[in-house]
């Protein structure tokens, strides 16, 4: 044993790759000697007599001799493989990491997989009780699970899926300003009160999306002839409008969309009629008025990129922590437009842990993840290894958002159903597969990934 473990750490010293295919963690060994590395695999069930047996099945293929060896998780013992399934048996409750060493002349290679085990004996895929695998919503402890909607996409298979795997919706588009408000003194809240009344008939909480966005002003708004003490009456009203009509009814709003300019990371002016017309602290004014008008509604600020961009993500916290001075903000909506690849685990981390820190609540919003972010337009279909890359990815953001405290949980909302539906598809112009069902509303390896996440 100890010598194993010294040749481990020489050949360590050498070359260290770290792949993230196969299972939870491979991670392989590489000699300068050119002999070529056999990559251990396995994988197991559990036992259909007992609950608390696993079965290992070593399917390591490698040309030449290597010798597979053991270490069950209960101790540093090492057990060598043979011919057949290995029974293992975990008796006491807890996780147990099973990990499977090759070796060769070329090094070893070392595969592992986490097993958790409850007082029913190990868990189906890793779920252990008091929640029920077979949706997303009933996988999540604490917090809502979300996804978009439109009025017209509220019926046959959108209105199946939306209630057996949500308990929470947002409008895509029809209850912004430009919908809802599309000529001064009329209203139009025909698409919003479609989307609103379907919530409330199925117990589904409506989160309104978004009050204030420069990307959804109406031509009437960004031409407004009356005074700015004018205009930012008309905003006032708006808002009254908005938020007296779905009192009660929306649990919580976007009060202020996407307000931070990309690169200076300071408030949008050029492009933003409200910094122009009602100053510097317009969002502030913005979250008093809804605040003014439903004390109950829980209000956000929502912005993208503040995983990524560690300036933008200050400039955000900036803005919360003075609508946290006034007692208006009581949360943060992150969007999460990422890629397979990116950003890291510990960006997204910052993001929450600023939030946390504030005491507010984290809405993990407008979640999608790309596929294809090299933007290859011969791209006909969602590959296998890219498939499962999207579901380590989204079960990563699961782990991330479970682990928040329950006091600043809030809502994890995937932004479309399926990928055929997808806002990325028209905006990057290229084939994408970024959400959790395929064309044919099945499920994804991603929404696995996320079910996984969840424990």
């Amino acid at each position: 044993m100890k010598n194993f473990r010294i040749y481990k750490l020489l050949v360590f010293l050498i070359i260290l790759v770290i792949s993230s295919c196969g299972s939870d963690d491979e991670v392989i060994y590489v000699s300068p000697s050119g002999t070529q590395l056999v990559q251990a695999s396995f994988t197991y069930s559990i036992s259909a007599t007992d609950p608390n047996v696993i079965l290992l099945n070593n399917t390591t293929q490698g040309s030449g001799e290597f010798k597979s060896e053991w270490n069950f998780g209960t101790g540093d013992e090492l057990v060598l493989d043979q011919p057949g399934l290995e029974e293992l048996r975990l008796n006491g409750a807890g996780s147990y990491t099973i990990k499977l060493y090759v070796t060769n002349a070329a090094g070893f290679t070392e595969a592992s997989e986490t097993v958790r085990v409850d007082e029913d004996g190990v868990c189906p895929s890793n779920i252990c009780g008091g929640i029920d695998p077979s949706s997303l919503k009933g996988a999540a402890v604490g917090f809502s699970v979300g996804t978009i909607v439109r009025d017209n996409r509220l019926t046959g298979m959108h209105d199946e899926v939306i209630r057996r795997d949500f308990n929470n919706i947002t409008s895509e588009y029809q209850m912004k300003m430009d919908v809802m408000y599309p000529s001064q003194g009329t209203y139009d809240f025909g698409p919003a009160d479609a989307i609103v009344d379907y919530g409330v008939a199925n117990g589904i909480d409506v989160h309104g999306h978004a009050l204030i966005w420069h990307n959804s002003t109406p031509d009437w708004v960004e031409n407004f002839a009356g005074t700015d003490a004018e205009f930012e009456d008309m905003i006032r009203d708006y808002i009254r409008t908005v938020l007296e009509r779905y009192k009660g009814k929306v649990r919580s709003w976007d009060v202020v969309n996407e307000a931070i300019a990309d690169g200076s990371n300071e408030l949008r002016f050029d492009d933003s009629v409200f910094r122009r017309r009602m100053g510097a602290d317009y969002i502030e004014k913005c979250f008093q008025m809804a605040r003014d008008v439903d004390p109950d509604v829980l209000l956000f600020y929502n912005d993208y990129n503040m995983a990524s961009d560690s300036g933008k993500r200050a400039a955000m916290f900036a803005i919360a922590d003075r609508l946290k001075a006034l007692n208006l903000i009581d949360g943060i909506g992150a969007q999460l437009h990422i890629s397979y690849n990116g950003p890291a685990r510990s960006e997204i981390q910052a993001v929450v842990d600023g939030t946390v820190s504030r005491n507010l609540l984290m809405h993990f919003a407008e979640l999608d993840i790309r596929t294809n972010p090299e933007e290859n337009s011969s791209v006909t279909a969602l590959s296998s290894e890219r498939a499962l890359l999207q579901k380590d990815k989204y079960k990563e953001l699961a782990e991330i958002y479970t682990d928040i405290p329950t006091a600043n949980k809030f809502a994890f909302t995937v932004w479309g159903l399926k990928d055929n539906e997808s806002w990325l598809l028209d905006f990057w112009g290229v084939p994408d597969f970024p959400l959790l069902f395929d064309s044919n509303f099945d499920p994804k390896p991603a929404y696995q990934g996320v079910i996984e996440g969840f424990q």
